[in-house]
């Protein structure tokens, strides 16, 4: 990724003391924090895993002091006796700036820019320094014999460790393990562990991560009890073999000892090696076995995945099976605790990932916390496990100085590659590593990749940067055109021979800022159409925003940063508060593995059957039922069970249908939903996988609403149940209805994604559309023709200062009873963009106008995001039909509207409009900043839509394929008015 145009500073960070004069070079106290190596004194890595040895979490409230400068203070703070009473506190796990209500500092955001000097391993003098204290008592049940660990799980970005006055070491590496040997050291109460974290080390120049810079010990610190003869790593070896039905288990330890599974009957020796009958490991038929490894000193439980991954035939294969990524990128967040996570936020994720059809993760762009990797082995989800790797700011320099290709740097970088490999390596989720991410390439990335591919053969690696592909299995690219990915899949791509061989991933697309990501059923398309392509991986998971009292949600740039990327952090398919947003919902529907489609004959016409495909990798579809139901405008008939045989992966059937009902003039549907027949680990009976509808008959036509001629009444112009000013032709009241400036709308306020990004090119249509000035169009009025049975009102409709234009005739006619409305739209002059929007807009009282009611789709929806669209009949208030991006812009369309009724009118069009109401105009809603800046007026502003500009991702990716470009052309649509029906 890239940055977008800085926003100005609001104010100052707060709570850092004034800063000391810089030295002339780091004091040898704390040259550490620029010392390019990954630290000393902590213990090699090694897997993670849980047994029966007691453990001491030493989370909680600790003492803390912070410092403006990595000197400020000496370590008599680390002594035994030392008085913190007047310290304040802080929560671990967690981040110093997110606590104590900006006494300790801010965060501050950017994308890919460092936030201080680029001159490596060189940080600044002004370091935040946060002095931690923890006094503990062992557990009257601790053993006594035996020693003991000390184990970090996370901690940004430098510590520097002692434990009753002893140095225990330092280290860098922030979001992975780290372990200190304390068993000669522990006494039996008022232990005292001092904790000094850095802000800035040469470990930051390792972690530019588009995302937060945020200090502090933010993962768990827990004290580990090593009995004598315990095992100190494991590595569990459990593969499949496909074509025999067959696991192969060997666990090998450094230490002798017996391993057991009863399900299996399994009893073997560390070491050795059993194949038995199983049922395999994959991310759709999690299947787990417990064991225990048995020592002389302790009891390792074990959950063991049997499962193969290899590359064959150019793809990834899973047991044999190419596999289909239907993935996301996670960032570990939470608004309010930043990347300390809880357990139950990380199965929330987890869940909501299932339910909504998501099969894989990338770990962007480091290790996750490791519950969440138990979390993906239990209820099945593919991982690519991503090091805690990049120095994305080095392009600014083309890549001059980058540790990648600085060989100085190479401990560090196997440093991280092999804790992340041991720490995980025994997790059956993870099928892929990833070296990093956006950290160029060089000497360093190769050493890595030879060390894991030495350590673990079993699992390809991934890098999407480089693309020689020297050190990766796997062809990925970021954000590739629509274009680029079809030419991948057909084998046109060029570029190196070995490139051409491997299999395709987007490893980022979809770029999910604001209203968006646009363009993911075209994707998917494609990566059903060909083998090589194997899927992708959302950008991102959760918009990234900070819960913060004056804005709702904060962003970058609202704590005062210098350099700072806006709200480009906020990019994910989940709000804050993980409520799912319509891009979500839109990539559930688009990514179900379950097709059902009509099927047509050689005339494309539908009939009575439908065609049920199994778009699963592995699992049947054994575990679904089908509801089926006819629709008689909007309103379901009843349902009945629809008879499916259980398919296997990739089979697909014919299905015949009920006869429809005769709709008499209304417009009659079929719909069909796949639903869990029974309760599952991740959702109840009855969720929803997959659905599909289809109309059998078509409404009839709408009436033509003519009968009636224009009265002229003074300054009043009446035509059946409408007034209008005789002067201007503007409407009045339409039944009786109070209808305030309905008039051509060709404007809305700009997605994120309209806006497009810094270093992309003319496309970036949001700011096209400003230049040109379609948010201040100006209405002239040329005429005013009470002729006939029709009110026309002709005008011209344009920006000041520009000369393109639209010609727009207004034509009323009536029946008594309704109003229609012909709008007829005439481009004038040179058009060279497309238009946002084109429709009528207009304005009704607040105070009557509160719920709507509507036929059509149910869900926020454009023209290259209605996938999910659902057609229904619906009701909601104004304010839910409010999309809360974090950014307020462009949301809350409804398409494929047949009539919306709201605040006593009701409208319909014939083709079908889209439809969109708010307490607010598009003006407010373009000039805010946060949703806070929005509050909700005296009117309703109700836009009628005959048609919109796609959405695309080009917030990072590309823009709207051309298809969902609205051109400027000649148009002509139609409104009927009408009261409410009862």
């Amino acid at each position: 990724m890239s940055t977008r145009p800085a926003r100005p500073a609001r104010s100052a960070p707060a709570g850092l003391s004034p800063t000391p004069s810089p030295p002339s070079s780091p004091s040898p106290a704390v040259a550490y924090v620029e010392d390019v190596s990954p630290g000393s004194g902590a213990l090699a890595p090694r897997a993670r895993y849980t047994s029966d040895a007691k453990s001491l979490p030493l989370g909680g409230s600790w003492r803390f002091r912070l410092s403006a400068t990595a000197d400020a203070e000496d370590d008599s703070f680390a002594a035994p006796g030392y008085d913190a009473g007047a310290w304040a506190e802080v929560t671990v796990p967690g981040h110093w700036v997110l606590q104590g209500d900006g006494a300790f500092g801010s965060p501050a955001y950017t994308n890919h820019l460092y936030p201080f000097p680029v001159d490596p391993p060189r940080v600044p003098t002004e370091n935040p320094t946060g002095d931690h204290l923890r006094v503990f008592d062992l557990p009257d049940e601790w053993p006594a014999d035996g020693g003991a660990v000390l184990r970090f799980d996370g901690v940004e970005s430098c510590a520097r460790v002692w434990l009753n006055g002893t140095g225990l070491g330092e280290f860098k590496g922030s979001r992975l393990p780290h372990e200190f040997d304390v068993g000669p050291l522990l006494k039996l109460a008022g232990n005292v562990l001092a904790v000094r974290v850095h802000q800035w080390s040469a470990g930051s120049y390792l972690e530019d991560q588009d995302q937060w810079w945020l200090p502090g010990i933010f993962r768990d610190v827990t004290l580990l009890h090593r009995p004598a003869g315990a095992a100190r790593d494991l590595f569990v070896h459990a593969s499949y073999d496909h074509t025999a039905g067959t696991g192969t288990l060997r666990v090998d330890s450094d230490v002798p000892g017996r391993v057991t599974v009863p399900a299996l009957d399994v009893d073997i020796a560390t070491g050795e090696t059993v194949t038995v009958p199983v049922r395999p490991w994959t991310a759709e038929t999690p299947a787990l076995y417990d064991g225990v490894l048995a020592t002389d000193g302790e009891r390792v439980s074990l959950r063991i995945g049997f499962r193969t991954v290899a590359l064959e035939d150019g793809l990834i294969k899973v047991n044999g099976t190419p596999v289909l990524f239907k993935g996301v990128n996670r960032h570990e967040w939470h608004p309010d605790r930043g990347r300390a996570l809880d357990l139950e936020t990380m199965r929330e994720d987890v869940l909501l990932m299932k339910r909504h059809n998501v099969n894989a993760v990338r770990t962007s762009h480091y290790p996750p916390h490791p519950a969440f990797l138990d979390l993906c082995d239990e209820y099945g989800l593919w991982v690519i496990d991503e090091c805690d790797l990049e120095t994305h700011g080095f392009v600014e320099q083309d890549w001059r100085d980058n540790p990648v290709d600085d060989d100085r740097w190479t401990p560090a970088l196997l440093d991280r590659a092999a804790r992340m490999v041991e720490r995980d390596k025994n997790h059956p989720s993870i099928v892929l590593w990833s070296l990093g991410n956006e950290a160029g390439t060089g000497r360093g990335l190769t050493a890595m990749a030879q060390w894991v591919r030495e350590r673990d053969p079993s699992r390809p690696l991934h890098y999407e940067g480089d693309q020689s592909c020297r050190d990766t299995d796997v062809h990925s690219r970021m954000y590739a055109s629509h274009d680029e990915v079809e030419r991948i899949g057909r084998g046109l791509d060029g570029g190196p021979h070995r490139r051409r061989e491997l299999p395709f991933i987007l490893c980022e697309y979809a770029h999910a800022m604001g209203n968006g990501p646009g363009g993911l059923a075209d994707y998917q398309r494609l990566f059903e159409a060909y083998d090589r392509l194997q899927g992708g991986f959302v950008w991102e998971w959760i918009d990234h925003g900070i819960r913060h009292p004056e804005f709702g949600y904060a962003y970058g740039g609202d704590f005062g940063e210098e350099l700072h990327d806006g709200n480009f952090v906020c990019d994910g398919l989940l709000f804050p508060d993980r409520t799912p947003s319509p891009g979500l919902t839109e990539y559930k529907k688009v990514i179900e593995p379950v097709r059902i489609e009509p099927v047509r004959d050689a005339n494309g016409e539908a009939g009575r059957f439908v065609r049920v495909t199994n778009r699963y990798d592995f699992a049947d579809l054994s575990h679904l039922e089908f509801v089926f139901c006819h629709q008689v405008d909007g309103m379901p008939t009843g349902a009945s069970r629809l008879a499916v045989s259980p398919l296997a992966p990739g089979r697909s059937a014919e299905v015949e249908l009920p006869e429809a009902p005769d709709g008499k003039g209304e417009e009659v549907q079929w719909s069909i939903s796949a639903v869990h027949a029974t309760d599952t680990p991740w959702a109840g009976k009855g969720h929803l996988v997959a659905w599909a509808q289809h109309t059998v008959s078509p409404r009839a036509p709408l009436p033509p609403a003519t009968g009636l001629r224009p009265v002229v009444e003074g300054d009043r112009i009446t035509l059946g149940p409408a007034s209008f000013d005789a002067r201007t032709g503007a409407v009045r009241t339409l039944l009786g209805v109070e209808v305030r400036d309905l008039r051509l709308d060709v404007w809305r306020a700009p997605t994120d994604n309209d806006d497009g990004a810094a270093w992309q090119s003319d496309t970036r249509y949001g700011l096209r559309w400003r230049e040109l000035g379609l948010h201040r169009m100006r209405h002239r009025l040329d005429a005013v023709e009470p002729d006939g049975e029709a009110l026309t009102v002709r005008t011209r409709v344009a920006p000041a200062g520009r000369e393109p234009g639209l010609r727009t005739v207004y034509r009323w006619t009536s029946d008594g009873t309704s109003v229609r409305l012909t709008v007829s739209v005439e481009p004038d002059g040179e058009w060279t963009v497309p238009l946002p929007r084109l429709g009528i807009r207009f304005g009704l009282d607040a105070e009557s106008t509160n719920v709507v009611f509507w036929y059509g789709g149910g869900t926020e929806a454009y023209p290259d995001t209605r996938s999910a669209s659902r057609h229904l009949l619906w009701d909601a208030d104004v304010e839910e039909l409010q999309t809360p991006y974090v950014r307020p812009q462009e949301n809350g369309a409804r398409a494929d509207v047949r009539w919306a009724e709201i605040g006593g009118l009701r409208a319909e069009a014939e083709p079908e409009f889209w439809f969109t109401a708010r307490p607010w105009s598009t003006e407010q809603l373009d000039a805010a900043r946060h949703l806070t800046d929005l509050t909700p007026g005296d009117t309703v502003w109700v836009n009628l839509d005959h048609a919109l500009h796609g959405i695309g991702s080009q917030s990072c990716g590309p823009g709207p394929l051309p298809r969902y470009f609205l051109h400027p052309e000649p148009t002509e649509f139609s409104f009927v008015f009408s009261e409410p029906e009862d």
